[in-house]
């Protein structure tokens, strides 16, 4: 537990809430900001070849906008381990201003056995 990953990302037009269709401003959207903060997720886990892990729970609060052009660094940290379940602490930060935090639940699955049980 404690593990940690660290992105940092620049808000371009097509992160912005108009362009991904959430919000009418030009300013870093949430969905965009919860994809980046599953990435860090998924790049604090350090998985065997053959498996992979899945969202399955998302809690996130977006509490500052974030311009075109300004950099966020987003972290995820492992928080708690259930066997395959792994709980994260989210945070994004613009500099010193907290942007959002949250938790992540992902689930660790064998990827081949998952697609297979598709059917489709």
């Amino acid at each position: 537990m404690g593990r940690t990953a660290t992105r940092e990302l620049v808000v371009s037009d097509a992160d912005t809430a108009v362009a991904v269709g959430s919000g009418s401003l030009p300013v870093l959207g949430t969905p965009v900001l919860l994809a980046w903060c599953e990435s860090a997720t998924c790049a604090a886990l350090e998985l065997p070849e053959g498996q992979t892990s899945v969202g399955t729970r998302v809690s996130l609060e977006h509490l500052a906008a974030s311009p075109v052009g300004q950099t966020v660094t987003v972290t995820a940290t492992v928080a708690y381990v259930d066997g395959r379940l792994v709980r994260f602490t989210v945070e994004a930060r613009m500099g010193d201003k907290l942007v959002g935090t949250g938790e992540i639940t992902r689930v660790v699955v064998d990827a081949e056995r998952f697609m297979s049980r598709l059917g489709g």
